[in-house]
């Protein structure tokens, strides 16, 4: 086997990795080459481990090398690994869409794969559109998002999202959409009164808004999305790739406000973190609307070569019965509240954070402001490697979102790990800044840091109680997911 120079030689040589500036990836920094795992610890080739802080991009649920979803992928191994949905079936995609729409909010019916949460986006988005024309209304072609949303890479995805620095420069190739600002109910209302003969769907990242810096909608906002959509006759999309399967607290997101969408996406966790699935759901209602004789073409001509493949169903119905057999959603809810307590304690009082914004087991702890090329987000990553932990920065937001199994054990050291790096990492930064301001009265006087933990003003945690606050102004953080890399 090559050693890790070699490995990361090649690396450099030719791998180009996502959301990656690889000038200073191939010229400046060690990359940590991932070798093996076990429950929720990662090792690299000369094997140091690191806690997954990130749960390896938001997807792994129940730990690395879970013994039921090895074991389920084995054995599906043993029999096909992979057979096309075009003209046939197979038991894994029909085990799993069954399974599938007893744990997704009620009303859904219909599961269509795909391989990605992009593809399931563009999957629904194509859906509405397709829905619309074939009801007789083919002037609802537009769509409604939120401000600061993503949904994903490609394009149609793209066309929906809302943040600048990821997606400006595509503008050109990209269909409009309107933007609705997150928690403002009065806004989205004007417009669907000034557009909605237009719109065929509002899509929304339910509760919280992932990858522009894990901003939280008010309470009952998401409800008031669905009683707007009803109201004016649009269909409702939720984006669940990364607030389900159980990140928030509760299964789904939209669980929390008893909210069912005509069509939902999940990926992410629906394997387990183990291999790429995605799935679109939709209503009865929706996929009526797709029936019709051979000859009218009604048919939703979209699909992919891996649509269902039967490795990644099998490993995703091992995930959902791990669900039920270990209880995870009922040991979460401990975790949450200790996470909670940990962050308070532990990173809150730090003067080099400005806020931290929670829902369940989705955190974002926004640095105290400092200059871009600071890089202070990825200062914080790479400090935290260095302690044994793996996070990630969404330019100066440091996200936590470790696995649903993680030991409380681990999930204090994770917490510890990430205070100590972020003191590290700002330390010097709020030094330099507080002398060239000429104040001597501690580097707060320098950023008017915000209030760490206040009083919820746009929404709360339901479990934890502490503020789910968006970052004021509604402005994206500065960077990329991979602000750093």
């Amino acid at each position: 086997m090559r050693s890790t120079a070699e490995l990361a030689a090649l690396d450099r040589r030719h791998v180009w990795h996502p959301f990656t500036q690889q000038q200073g990836w191939a010229t400046t920094e060690t990359p940590i080459l991932i070798d093996r795992a076990e429950g929720t610890n990662l090792y690299d080739t000369d094997g140091n481990a690191y806690i997954d802080g990130v749960s390896s991009l938001w997807c792994n649920v129940h730990g690395h090398r879970h013994p039921a979803i090895d074991a389920a992928v084995r054995a599906q191994l043993d029999r096909v690994a992979h057979s096309t949905m075009l003209g046939l079936s197979h038991p894994p995609a029909i085990e799993l869409a069954a399974k599938l729409l007893t744990v997704t909010p009620a009303g859904l019916t219909r599961v269509f794969y795909s391989d990605s949460g992009s593809t399931a986006v563009e999957i629904a988005l194509k859906m509405a559109f397709q829905w619309w024309a074939q009801r007789g209304e083919p002037q609802r072609t537009r769509f409604i998002c939120l401000e600061n949303a993503y949904h994903g890479d490609t394009l149609g995805a793209v066309s929906v999202g809302g943040i600048e620095l990821f997606h400006s420069l595509y503008r050109p190739l990209l269909f409009d959409a309107w933007q609705a600002r997150l928690g403002d109910d009065a806004h989205l209302e004007e417009l669907l009164g000034c557009h909605g003969e237009q719109v065929a769907a509002v899509i929304i990242e339910p509760l919280v808004q992932g990858a522009a810096g894990m901003l939280m909608a008010p309470d009952r906002y998401l409800a008031r999305v669905r009683e707007l959509c009803d109201a004016h006759g649009v269909l409702l999309i939720c984006d669940e790739v990364a607030t389900g399967l159980g990140r928030t607290g509760r299964m789904f997101a939209c669980d929390h406000e008893d909210v069912s969408p005509d069509i939902l996406c999940i990926g992410k966790g629906l394997t387990g973190g183990y291999l790429p699935l995605a799935a679109t759901l939709t209503t009865e209602r929706i996929y009526e609307g797709f029936l019709g004789r051979f000859e009218e073409y009604r048919t939703f001509f979209h699909g992919h070569t891996y649509t269902g493949n039967p490795l990644a169903c099998a490993a995703a119905i091992a995930t959902l019965e791990t669900f039920e057999r270990e209880r995870t959603m009922d040991g979460l809810q401990p975790k949450i509240e200790l996470l909670a307590r940990m962050l308070e304690q532990r990173v809150a009082p730090l003067a080099g954070v400005a806020e931290i914004r929670q829902r369940g087991f989705m955190v974002g702890i926004e640095l105290a402001e400092a200059p871009p090329e600071a890089r202070m987000g990825h200062r914080v990553t790479l400090a935290a490697q260095r302690r044994g932990a793996v996070v990630r920065p969404l330019g100066d937001v440091v996200v936590l979102m470790p696995a649903l199994a993680i030991s409380e054990a681990d999930l204090r050291r994770l917490v510890s790990i990430t205070a100590d790096a972020i003191a590290e990492a700002t330390a010097g930064e709020l030094r330099s800044a507080a002398s060239a301001s000429g104040s001597h009265s501690g580097p707060q006087s320098s950023y008017s840091v915000k209030s760490r933990l206040r009083a919820p003003q746009t929404g709360q945690n339901q479990v934890s109680g502490m503020s789910s606050n968006a970052v004021p102004g509604g402005m994206p953080p500065s960077g990329s997911p991979s602000a750093g890399s």
